[in-house]
């Protein structure tokens, strides 16, 4: 279903309608005709939604207690909607978000709520990309914090709407300093295969908190294959 945002006329939307999709890139807002896979019923979807259908049994599993003080907690843990309006998250969607993070990264699942915490300043570059080597340039991160590091397979040179594309690779744990050429070469080829010359990879690099299950906003970048 598409999600509308009014004014006095019709400012903004998001979804789809029909066979219509509504969204929003660089260039602004635009419509375009909803393509639908001719199999979506992927081995990486299907992994997806059985974690979280996992987390939520897990929350439903909790105390009386722990479930109220979940549903309280949303008020500490505002996130922005597609529109970039705030909103708050239900108890169980609050539990769900934070587990999953930190699942993602290999920490200790959390029962109760914890206190927000800020995170440090995040900004990677690519060191090398080539179709043997795939370094990155990690500023420096506290060692609760984990980079969680997600790529695209190789595509073409005009191809920028990828974020359908987006896989977890890797994930590194802060050190407290900046981190050098990061290798990430072998966990990108075990995902999707050497680099291709010539194409286009894209990476996303979040930071986790280990402690908290907190994601900040992932910074995006990409290069041409060497």
């Amino acid at each position: 279903m598409a999600k509308l945002l009014f004014t006095a006329f019709l400012a903004d939307a998001r979804g789809k309608v029909n066979g219509t999709v509504f969204s929003k890139n660089r260039g602004g807002a635009y419509a375009r005709t909803k393509v639908t896979p001719s199999n979506p019923q992927t081995s990486f979807q299907s992994t997806v939604r059985q974690r979280l259908a996992g987390l939520a049994a897990q929350f439903r599993a909790l105390t009386a207690s722990q479930i109220l003080s979940w549903n309280v907690a949303v008020n500490d843990f505002p996130v922005s909607n597609i529109f970039g309006n705030t909103i708050h998250l239900t108890g169980l969607q609050l539990y769900v978000r934070l587990n999953a993070n930190l699942e993602g990264i290999g920490a200790a699942q959390i029962s109760d709520p914890p206190l927000p915490v800020g995170f440090s300043f995040l900004d990677p570059e690519i060191n090398t990309l080539s179709n043997v080597a795939l370094t990155l340039d990690l500023t420096a991160a506290t060692v609760d914090e984990y980079y969680l590091i997600e790529a695209t397979p190789s595509v073409s040179p005009g191809k920028f709407f990828v974020k359908n594309l987006y896989r977890v690779i890797g994930n590194v744990q802060g050190t407290g300093a900046a981190i050098v050429a990061n290798n990430q070469f072998a966990n990108y080829s075990a995902k999707f295969g050497a680099p291709v010359t010539g194409q286009r990879v894209s990476l996303r690099v979040s930071l986790v908190n280990s402690v908290t299950g907190q994601k900040s906003v992932p910074v995006n970048f990409n290069g041409i294959v060497a």
